[in-house]
C-alpha cells in the first residue's frame, strides 16, 4: 500500500503547481541543456554533458517523488466555525511553560512542514502532544530524555 501524504488544500495546490513547472519548464530546459552540451563534441570527456545529465536525473527524481505525493494525497478537510480541539490543519497558540513564551503554529502533514513558516508536522513531538487538546489544557512534550510542558491558549482555522 502506498504511503498517504496528508496535505492542506493550499499545500496540495502548491505541489500540483510545482509538479507542473517541473514537467513543463524544468524538464524541457534540462533537455535543451543536454542538447547544447552534445554539440561540444566528444561525450566521454564532456563535463558539461555529464552535468546536464545529472541535472536531468535530479529533475526526473523530483517529478517521481512529487507525482507520488499528489497521487496519494489526503487533503485535510476545512473546518467551519470555532474549533473545540487541536486538529490537523488548525492554527494553535501555545504557551511554553519552560521558556515562558507564546508561539503559534499550524499543524500540517510532513510534506508541508516548514519551521520558517511556523508549520509543524503532525508527526512532530509537539503536535503529537497537543493533538486533541482543548483551550486551557496542558500537554507534556517528550523529546527522548527531555520533556517540557505547553498550554493551549487558542485554536483557530
Amino acid at each position: 500500500m502506498a504511503k498517504e501524504y496528508v496535505l492542506t488544500q493550499e499545500g496540495y495546490d502548491n505541489l500540483v503547481k510545482k509538479l507542473d513547472h517541473l514537467i513543463n519548464v524544468d524538464r524541457i530546459e534540462a533537455s535543451e541543456r543536454i542538447k547544447r552540451a552534445r554539440e561540444y563534441g566528444d561525450l566521454s570527456e564532456n563535463a558539461e554533458y555529464d552535468a546536464a545529465k545529472d541535472h536531468q536525473a535530479l529533475i526526473e527524481s523530483e517529478i517521481i517523488k512529487i507525482q507520488a505525493q499528489v497521487d496519494n494525497a489526503k487533503i485535510i478537510e476545512e473546518t467551519d466555525g470555532k474549533l473545540n480541539s487541536v486538529i490537523l490543519g488548525c492554527k494553535v497558540k501555545i504557551y511554553d511553560c519552560d521558556e515562558k513564551e507564546e508561539c503559534e503554529y499550524t499543524i500540517v502533514g510532513t510534506t508541508e512542514a516548514s519551521i520558517l513558516e511556523n508549520k509543524i508536522s503532525n508527526e512532530s513531538p509537539l503536535a503529537q502532544a497537543i493533538l486533541g487538546k482543548k483551550v486551557g489544557q496542558s500537554a507534556k512534550v517528550n523529546l527522548g530524555d527531555n520533556s517540557y510542558e505547553v498550554k493551549i491558549l487558542a485554536i483557530s482555522k
